[in-house]
């Protein structure tokens, strides 16, 4: 149980306050609502842009970094379709330095050539070295617009293609800030050896007076049912055959969210699992197999991916991988199987638990999603999913005409 408190300034920053007098340290967790499915889709790859430009300094403070590792800090960053995540954690004696550095980078970035120029350069050539000469890095730019043809998670966060960093203006990156990097498009969550007053003072201190702007409202288009299965087979330079089935499944906060991941437990979480056990040692068609969910807000993909054995046939490791699907589809699992990967979440959640600034993060995810509170309610909701759940899962999920596959060819 993670016990917190919240509060909303008025200028619409919501602030989530949960005090952990166990560690020396305080983390600071602050979550824009933007992430790439926000991006014009001629102008893709900015929100991932502005992780890199949020760390070039601040009208009142030239080089973020600086001073907060002066005071014993460290943070980082990501960006995901759905959001842009900033975090730090500093000795709880320079508490206020991170309210005073994040407070200054919301308040007004510093928007110079120079550091436009520089950041650009960064992004373009990690666009280079991540997804274009890295064996197998293009795989999301190529199976992401295969899977969506309307929703913008068609697009990866590092964007469509480099040209729309590289066209990037000034004006262009000033409006993105305008738009979505404001008080009420945040939510900053504070955990560690601090109290409610404490954290109440210093957030009206330094993030009070910032205008609230305008929370933006989406108005996305929902992807249209895929009724047709879709392949696409490339050829590239890269040393093993790989197969991508992505299939389309429930958004985030569906309540058949819990049954689809441990769905792909069952699948593909260790020695044991179905897929590793059938396809890896027992027929030995793959080298290596996985399956995971995107985890979206809306609706995602449930993805399996393996790299075939030398001289396996793609059509042999495609329909090896339908095969262990329809077996899903066709059978109750064993309760013993569903029990062991509910235990497995179970575990995971509860070390999330330990960290103050995992807490901090999850706390601000769950706050976006719906409520904060929810968090305490996770492990309850997987272990509450059936057999019959899960047997219906797979029978929607893997159902005929739902699934988008890239054969990838060495060559």
């Amino acid at each position: 149980m993670i016990e917190f408190e919240k509060f909303t300034l008025d200028n619409g920053l919501k602030v989530i306050v949960h005090q952990d007098n166990s560690t020396p340290l305080v983390a600071m967790n602050i979550l824009y609502d933007v992430g790439a499915k926000d991006e014009n889709p001629d102008q893709t790859g900015f929100a991932h842009l502005f992780e890199h430009l949020m760390f070039g300094g601040s009208v009142n403070i030239p080089k973020y970094d600086v001073p907060l590792e002066n005071a014993g800090g460290e943070n980082n960053a990501f960006t995901s379709n759905d959001i842009t995540n900033y975090y730090l954690t500093v000795p709880k004696q320079n508490m206020e330095i991170a309210f005073w550095l994040e407070s200054d980078r919301m308040l007004n970035l510093a928007f110079s050539k120079k550091s436009l120029k520089t950041q650009k350069n960064v992004v373009i050539e990690e666009f280079k070295q991540s997804y274009l000469n890295q064996p197998y890095g293009d795989v999301w730019l190529l199976l992401r617009p295969l899977a969506y043809k309307v929703h913008p998670y068609q697009w990866s966060t590092i964007g469509k293609e480099i040209s729309h960093i590289e066209n990037a203006t000034m004006d262009d990156v000033k409006s993105f800030y305008s738009k979505y990097y404001h008080p009420a498009n945040a939510i900053l969550t504070i955990a560690g050896n601090v109290t409610m007053k404490e954290v109440q003072s210093l957030t009206l201190k330094w993030f009070g007076p910032i205008q609230p702007g305008e929370k933006h409202q989406r108005k996305l288009i929902a992807e249209p049912t895929q009724t047709e299965d879709r392949v696409l087979k490339v050829d590239r330079k890269v040393p093993f055959d790989s197969i991508y089935k992505a299939y389309h499944m429930c958004a985030r906060k569906d309540a058949q969210y819990h049954s689809t991941d441990l769905m792909s437990d069952i699948l593909s979480n260790g020695f044991s699992s179905r897929l590793y056990t059938s396809l890896v040692k027992d027929k030995r068609i793959f080298s290596e197999i996985h399956a995971f969910i995107s985890g979206d807000m809306d609706e995602g993909l449930f993805v399996i991916n393996g790299k075939l054995i030398k001289d396996i046939k793609m059509e042999i490791a495609d329909n090896a991988i339908i095969n262990e699907l329809d077996k899903i589809m066709q059978n109750l699992v064993e309760e013993t199987e569903l029990q062991k990967v509910k235990n497995k979440i179970e575990s995971t959640l509860q070390f999330s638990e330990i960290s103050a600034l995992d807490k901090a993060m999850n706390l601000s995810y769950a706050e976006l999603l719906e409520e904060a509170g929810n968090i305490n309610k996770e492990i309850e909701k997987y272990h509450a999913v059936t057999r019959e759940n899960i047997i219906k899962t797979a029978q929607e999920v893997f159902r005929p005409g739902n699934c988008s596959t890239l054969h990838y060819f060495s060559s």
